[in-house]
C-alpha cells in the first residue's frame, strides 16, 4: 500500500505543474466545459502532443473526465446521440495526450423507461465507439432512474456492454462518495462490485457530506464526512487501484488528504 498511487483532480491548464504541487505522480482532469457539449479542449501551452511528452518525462500518469452531460443510455435521441458523439471525441482527446483512462458516468433512463433499454444502449455505445483506450464507467449517486447507482443496475449494464465488440477496454470507477450516497454499503463494496464487473479500475476516493442512500452527490475531505474512516480505507485497501482526490481545495488540502489516508493505509 505504500506504493498506492494518490492524486487528485485538477485544472487541465497545467496538470503537470498541479501534480508535482502536490507531490504526486497521477492526476485527473476535465477536457474542456463538463457542461458543455461543444467538445474537448487542450488547454495546455504545448498542445496535446506537449503534454503527453512532459507527463511522460516527468512520469505523471493522466486520466481525463468526460463531461457530465454524457449520456448514452437515454432513450431522448436529442440527448443520447450527441453524447455519443462526446464520447468518442474525448476518447480520441484522452488517448491523443496519452492517459490512460476516460472517466464517464453511467447516466439514466427516463422515469417511465424499461431499465433494460438504458442496458441495451450502452452496448449499442461500446460498438459505436473505437475505444482508443480504456473507459471506465464510474457509479453515481443519486436518482431513481440512474444505470449505475444501485448494483443490480450495474450488473445490467455490465452484462448487456459484456457482449459487445471492444468490451475488454470497458473498466469500472469505483467513487466512495456516490457509493455511500447512492445506498451501497463500503464494508462489502468492493467485493460485490468485482463480483458484476471483475475489476476496478480506479478508485475516486472523497468522503460525503450527506448521509447514507441520500442520493446527494457532495464531496468531502477526509474525515470531515460521514463515511466511517475504516470502511472508507478498507475499500482503497481492497480495490488496490490507483487513486484520485475529488475533494475541495488545492495543493494544500489535497496533500493533508493524501497524509491522512497513507497514515491509515
Amino acid at each position: 500500500m505504500s506504493s498506492l498511487p494518490i492524486g487528485a483532480h485538477v485544472d487541465q491548464t497545467d496538470p503537470i505543474a498541479e501534480a508535482k504541487a502536490r507531490g504526486t505522480t497521477l492526476v485527473q482532469f476535465f477536457l474542456g466545459d463538463p457542461q458543455g457539449y461543444q467538445g474537448p479542449e487542450i488547454a495546455y501551452a504545448g498542445g496535446a502532443a506537449g503534454l503527453r511528452a512532459d507527463a511522460e518525462a516527468a512520469g505523471i500518469d493522466l486520466y481525463v473526465h468526460a463531461p457530465y452531460i454524457v449520456n448514452v443510455a437515454t432513450t431522448n435521441n436529442r440527448i443520447r446521440i450527441p453524447s455519443r458523439k462526446l464520447l468518442q471525441q474525448h476518447v480520441d482527446a484522452a488517448a491523443e495526450i496519452g492517459a490512460k483512462g476516460l472517466i464517464v458516468h453511467g447516466g439514466h433512463v427516463n422515469k417511465s423507461d424499461d431499465p433494460a433499454v438504458g442496458f441495451d444502449n450502452w452496448r449499442k455505445a461500446i460498438e459505436a465507439t473505437d475505444l482508443k483506450l480504456p473507459v471506465l464507467i464510474e457509479n453515481t449517486a443519486g436518482g431513481d432512474n440512474a444505470m449505475a447507482r444501485h448494483l443490480d443496475r450495474i450488473a445490467g449494464v455490465w452484462e448487456a456492454i459484456s457482449t459487445a465488440e471492444g468490451s475488454e477496454n470497458v473498466g469500472f470507477c469505483l467513487d466512495t462518495c456516490h457509493a455511500w450516497a447512492g445506498g451501497i454499503a463500503l464494508a462489502d463494496a468492493v467485493g460485490r462490485i468485482r463480483s458484476i464487473t471483475g475489476r476496478i479500475d480506479l478508485v475516486h476516493a472523497n468522503d460525503s457530506r450527506d448521509a447514507f442512500d441520500s442520493g446527494a452527490d457532495r464531496h468531502a475531505n477526509f474525515g470531515n464526512g460521514q463515511l466511517d474512516a475504516e470502511e472508507f480505507v478498507g475499500v482503497v485497501r481492497e480495490a488496490g487501484a490507483p487513486v484520485i482526490c475529488e475533494t475541495p481545495g488545492g495543493a494544500a488540502e489535497h496533500q493533508d488528504d493524501f497524509a491522512w489516508l497513507r497514515e491509515r493505509l
